[in-house]
């Protein structure tokens, strides 16, 4: 099923396809991109073109899911974002951006669109933001969303056995809520 694009004020937001995946390796495979998290990052293209795989369902499912984010005046990728349907209802905000294009507000902005559509179409369900406590940029933009500090402790499954968990969402959570977003 085709969506069509969604523009911002200075992005092109689209549907990821498989086409995509050399530009999203490029992005995906950068150690610079995965400071605060080394063992996310594509050692093979054949992660990201699962990770596409995945952003399909998730639009074929819930009709919303990670776009492939452009400037809007080039045809360049400069990352994926947005919002996906998690099991048990709960929406994850999700993004990364070329190291490059750290740190010009696109995070937010991709974040902000992707908060709002996610709403929009289940407004009942919560919208999270997990990330690492010392990833201090994401945290800024979880709380530019308006989003609030729900859960703060050991992230499970770490190679890191001293990370520590935090998850920002735009509404109190259930235990059941927390749950599905924590495993």
């Amino acid at each position: 099923m085709l969506v069509p694009g969604v523009e911002t004020a200075r992005l092109a937001l689209d549907r990821p396809e498989p086409d995509d995946a050399g530009e999203l390796f490029e992005i995906g495979s950068d150690p610079r991109v995965w400071g605060h998290f080394p063992s996310g990052r594509h050692t093979d293209i054949a992660q990201t073109k699962a990770l596409i795989a995945r952003w399909q369902r998730s639009w074929d499912e819930a009709r919303l899911g990670p776009w492939v984010i452009r400037l809007r005046d080039s045809s360049r990728v400069i990352g994926y974002g947005g919002c996906t349907l998690l099991d048990g209802g709960v929406w994850n905000l999700g993004y990364r951006l070329a190291a490059d294009e750290h740190g010009h507000g696109y995070a937010t902005e991709v974040a902000r669109e992707a908060v709002d559509r996610a709403t929009r179409m289940h407004p009942d369900a919560p919208v999270v933001a997990s990330l690492l406590e010392h990833n201090r940029a994401s945290a800024r933009v979880a709380s530019k969303l308006g989003f609030a500090l729900v859960y703060r402790g050991p992230d499970a499954g770490n190679p890191d056995a001293a990370a520590i968990r935090l998850v920002y969402a735009n509404r109190a959570l259930t235990e059941d809520e927390l749950r599905v977003v924590l495993h």
